[in-house]
């Protein structure tokens, strides 16, 4: 008799066999080197971009192969398939930012003998989460002149680190009492840079270095190991981010813990499946999309709201397809906005709708709309998608599990989803499970980044 209802899988269950357990822990080891490696979405296009190259794609080439990227921020991938592309796409699209803190273009400033960089946070954060602890600066500066270069402090062990301070707990009483809101001041998140003054044989009578001599000594070290001058932090981008590696964690090491992985496990992931394809060509054209600035809308040149992703799809239809529309490809085509969700977390059950919430180590998520409260401003898939996507992954017997991002009208969020669905094609959320998600050390787990591997890997070979 069938079984007529339902329950979710456990991928610890699925893939127990010693085959798949090392596969899963040779993938985790590849993606723990790469969450510690891509720390700002410069760094995760370059990563990507570099595999792509050395798998055979081509920049801006009319090949089988081909990429474009833009600004170092955004990638676009494609491999062509044996169906025309009137018969559509299949695409996965994710985004590579993450919550953050920029520095201010101008940055420097010293209160009470110390030297400091004045912040501006990037996306969704909780501000007290930043403070007491080791954070790192990635960055490009660009000089007047045009040319430009990128560098990272604070990630080598015999590298100083920078942290913003915390307020202590005996001066704090007046601080517990005001809401979580306005307990922490955007405007003192402050980076700690140094402490020392200028050393008097140095100061050569210049009035900034009498008045701000830890300024002064700061400006002096950076125009000593990079060559700039408190000017060219104007045309400078630099981040400051967790210091230090990704993790194992717990025990049996069936977590990884590290920043950014809303949404780069994602695009780990994607690359991954895309990579790991046989050698005969696909029967759909599949294109991978990696985006910038969703965590803050999706606006500016370089993320989804931009006209990027149309320029890309256009030129494919130019070099393989010009006899096909631009419409005729996209009515047809079917998307997966690679996102992470929430997972239910062991501690605060009572904010999910544990129905509908998404546990880890249950394969991928499908998350059928985003928004908030009435689906404001979300993408709702069709039910003859979900069936589809049900249907492939259930052939391939891969964990996976549908759920909403808290109680209704007690939580939301947004993602790529809506801007694709604007061009008509099928698209739907989905993506693994996280604790923790948009602070400094995001949790997830080894099982999920298996699954959803093998889901997004059966998704564009369907």
């Amino acid at each position: 008799m069938k079984n007529l209802t339902s329950k979710t899988k456990s991928c610890w269950e699925a893939y127990a066999s010693p085959r798949h357990r090392q596969a899963m822990q040779d993938l985790a080891g590849r993606y723990l080197d790469f969450l510690s490696r891509c720390k700002t979405e410069r760094e995760t296009i370059a990563y990507i971009r570099d595999r792509l190259l050395r798998a055979g794609f081509v920049q801006g080439g009319k090949g089988d192969k081909t990429l474009s990227s833009l600004h170092g921020k955004t990638l676009f991938a494609a491999r062509r398939g044996r169906a025309s592309l009137a018969r559509g796409l299949r695409l996965i699209c994710s985004h590579v930012d993450a919550p953050r803190l920029d520095l201010k273009q101008h940055p420097l400033q010293e209160q009470a003998a110390v030297g400091q960089a004045k912040t501006h946070y990037y996306g969704g954060i909780r501000k007290y989460q930043w403070l007491a602890r080791p954070l790192a600066l990635h960055g490009v500066i660009a000089r007047e002149k045009g040319e430009s270069f990128s560098f990272v402090l604070g990630e080598a062990p015999d590298e100083p680190v920078f942290s913003i301070a915390d307020l202590l707990p005996h001066l704090a009483a007046a601080q517990a009492e005001q809401p979580l809101s306005k307990a922490f001041e955007a405007e003192k998140l402050n980076l700690i840079l140094g402490h020392a003054p200028l050393p008097a044989s140095g100061r050569a009578g210049a009035e900034q270095a009498r008045e701000d001599p830890v300024k002064a000594h700061i400006l002096s070290l950076l125009h000593r190991k990079y060559d700039v001058t408190e000017e060219d932090l104007y045309s400078a981008e630099i981040q400051a981010v967790p210091a230090g590696p990704a993790r194992y964690v717990g025990l049996d090491s069936a977590l990884i813990g590290g920043y950014g992985q809303d949404d780069r496990i994602c695009a780990f992931i994607s690359l991954e499946a895309l990579l790991d394809a046989p050698r005969a060509a696909p029967a759909h054209s599949q294109c991978l999309m990696f985006w910038d600035k969703e965590e803050i809308g999706s606006e500016g040149s370089t993320g989804a709201k931009s006209r990027f992703f149309e320029y890309c799809v256009q030129d494919l239809l130019s070099a393989w397809e010009p006899e096909t529309r631009f419409s005729s490809c996209m009515l047809a085509s079917r998307a997966l906005s690679a996102d992470v969700h929430a997972a239910l977390d062991p501690d605060w059950q009572d904010l999910h709708e544990k129905l509908n919430a998404a546990v880890l180590g249950r394969g991928p998520c499908f998350c059928k709309f985003t928004g908030s409260k009435g689906k404001y401003m979300a993408n709702d898939a069709h039910p003859e998608y979900v069936g589809w996507l049900r249907g492939i992954l259930n052939q391939k017997g891969i964990p996976w599990q549908m759920a909403e991002l808290g109680k209704v009208d007690g939580g939301g969020g947004g993602t790529v989803a809506m801007h694709l669905a604007a061009y008509g094609l099928d698209i739907i959320d989905c993506g693994p499970a996280v604790l923790s998600m948009h602070s400094p050390f995001e949790l997830a787990s080894k099982a999920d980044l298996y699954a959803s591997t093998l889901a997004f890997k059966a998704f564009l070979q369907a």
